[in-house]
């Protein structure tokens, strides 16, 4: 293990000898670092904070901080992060509360840009872009291949859909299609489906014409959300992805955004 001898590291911490800990870095109680994890300079890893293989951590972000939140009295509560994900400059991330479950997990493959904010209980899922100063406050569920644009914020248990591509400098008061184009001018809107976004991803050609019918309907037609899921629903064979759409409709608890 490459340990820099400014670093302070708990005699609780478990770091695996493949990982490189840079200057003035300090790993708390019970961290936990997977293999060939690099901190560069002045990271804070604070426990209990679980984290897996070939994560790279820059300069001054604090990871695994105690909740911010009135009610957390000290409880121990966790963080739990994925392989392969970059974390850039004064990120902040906070573990859990026990009433939101007592875990904010984040998964693999992100790529978290500089000033983000992750908030306590977060469910943040795989190659997710958080792009500079986008926040993330308690209880958001962001799905996979998501991606929100720099100083957008989404609000306490939204829920934004897999595929879905928030615009930058969005207030995200609701749930977030997924697949979608969803952007702020003034108002918050859904712009239809990211067609191109799903192309680079590699979603066949027929496969995205389902999707972007499905949002003809929902946006651009004079129905109602549920009569607009009905109408997708009586157009016969929907595909895995409209299929998905619409089970994330239905169990929206603060509404969508269109």
């Amino acid at each position: 293990m490459s340990v820099h001898p400014t670093a302070i590291i708990d005699a609780a911490a478990r770091v695996s000898a493949s990982c490189r800990i840079g200057p003035f870095c300090t790993l708390g109680a019970g961290v936990e670092l997977g293999e060939e994890c690099e901190l560069t300079s002045h990271v804070v890893i604070e426990g209990p904070t679980k984290i897996g293989a070939r994560n790279r951590f820059s300069p001054f972000s604090v990871i695994g901080g105690a909740p911010q939140d009135y009610t957390y009295k000290g409880e121990p509560t966790r963080l739990e992060i994925g392989d392969g994900n970059h974390f850039r400059e004064y990120i902040t991330i906070s573990r859990g509360t026990t009433k939101g479950g007592g875990v904010t997990r984040i998964g693999s493959h992100g790529l978290f840009m500089a000033y983000v904010h992750i908030g306590h209980d977060c469910q943040v899922g795989n190659n997710i872009l958080m792009a500079n100063g986008a926040t993330l406050a308690g209880h958001v569920e962001v799905a996979d291949y998501a991606a929100v644009g720099a100083l957008s914020a989404v609000h306490q248990f939204a829920h934004v859909g897999p595929h879905a591509y928030i615009g930058g400098g969005s207030i995200v008061t609701q749930d977030v299609l997924p697949f979608s184009k969803t952007s702020a001018t003034r108002d918050i809107h859904a712009y239809g489906a990211n067609a191109v976004g799903l192309q680079r991803k590699g979603f066949s050609a027929e496969r995205v014409k389902k999707i972007q019918r499905a949002f003809r309907l929902l946006l651009a037609s004079k129905l109602n959300t549920s009569q607009a899921v009905e109408k997708i629903r009586s157009e016969g064979e929907l595909g895995e992805d409209v299929e998905l759409l619409i089970a994330f409709i239905e169990r929206a608890e603060r509404g969508i955004i269109k």
